[in-house]
């Protein structure tokens, strides 16, 4: 397996893998501090204090295994399932992106691969989702929305919320538009909170979540804004044509068998909340018939 030659510091190292029939099983290296679905999105159970400069330092790490993966390696890397429950924290809480079962190879010479859509509702790139075209900047979608929620400190959608603050990409949005950003960030945040830095944060999640994958940036133009190496274009920053509303597509995804869900989702844009993830001794992925 290609995942298995490289190392980073924001990857788990594979330890092997395991095929039995369509059944497929991934093993890596132990994270003492479980998932950020689990210990930052979960039930807020974990004695994991998540200040401002923590929760910075995820963010960077992420944005720069994704750029390995994008940038460092050949042929190029496309993860395919970013999100809160693939992303492990050691005992420092440095980010690991986990779970590679989705993972495919992109030629230096092809602009997309295409592919079965998979992956995690709320996370899919547009583009992704409806016609089943694999790029690099499927990935970048997919951390903006993991952006997001780590500054938010809440899951992409939460059905407990009042009904306009369900959908986290909807309400920060909003915000931006009335210039009141900094009502996303995470209220538990009191110490070390940097109001203009969250915000920025934010507005690269935004600018990483555009509807056209030519406007969303590369990660490493995200690390460089991330740093404040490069300023935040806000030029390029549009709201989507259309905020798909998420209700109606959960009540189908509930009916529906994976396989047709893609009818769905051409029509939706759906946030949808974190699963959380039990981590043991030695952390194993099962993967059932996936590409």
């Amino acid at each position: 397996m290609s995942i298995s030659d490289i190392s980073h510091e924001n990857l788990v190292k594979l330890h092997g893998c395991c095929v039995e029939g369509r059944h497929r099983i991934l093993v890596y290296n132990y994270l003492e501090n479980n998932s950020l679905a689990h210990t930052l999105l979960g039930s807020r159970q974990s004695n994991i204090q998540f200040n401002w400069r923590a929760r910075v330092n995820i963010c960077i790490g992420v944005a720069k295994g994704l750029a390995f993966l994008h940038d460092g390696v050949r042929p190029h890397i496309v993860h395919r399932d970013i999100k809160a429950s693939n992303i492990l924290l050691d005992k420092d809480l440095t980010p690991k992106i986990s779970d590679f079962g989705l993972a495919k190879l992109l030629p230096s010479d092809a602009s997309h691969v295409s592919t079965r859509v998979a992956g995690t509702l709320g996370y899919l790139a547009p583009e992704y989702a409806i016609r089943g075209q694999v790029t690099r900047k499927s990935d970048v979608y997919s951390f903006g929305v993991l952006l997001v929620e780590i500054v938010s400190g809440r899951c992409n959608t939460d059905t407990k919320l009042p009904y306009e603050d369900q959908i986290l990409l909807e309400k920060t949005w909003k915000c931006y538009d009335r210039g009141c950003l900094e009502k996303v960030i995470d209220s538990s945040m009191v110490d070390d909170m940097d109001v203009d830095e969250a915000c920025r944060f934010l507005k690269v999640g935004l600018l990483c979540t555009q509807d056209i994958s030519k406007r969303r940036p590369t990660m490493s133009m995200v690390i460089s804004m991330l740093t404040g190496e490069m300023e935040v274009d806000k030029e390029k920053i549009s709201k989507p044509d259309v905020i798909r509303d998420f209700r109606d597509l959960k009540l189908r995804s509930k009916a529906t068998s994976s396989s047709s869900l893609l009818t769905s989702i051409m029509a939706h844009s759906t946030p949808s909340s974190s699963q959380e993830t039990t981590r043991t001794s030695i952390t194993v992925t099962a993967i059932s018939d996936r590409d």
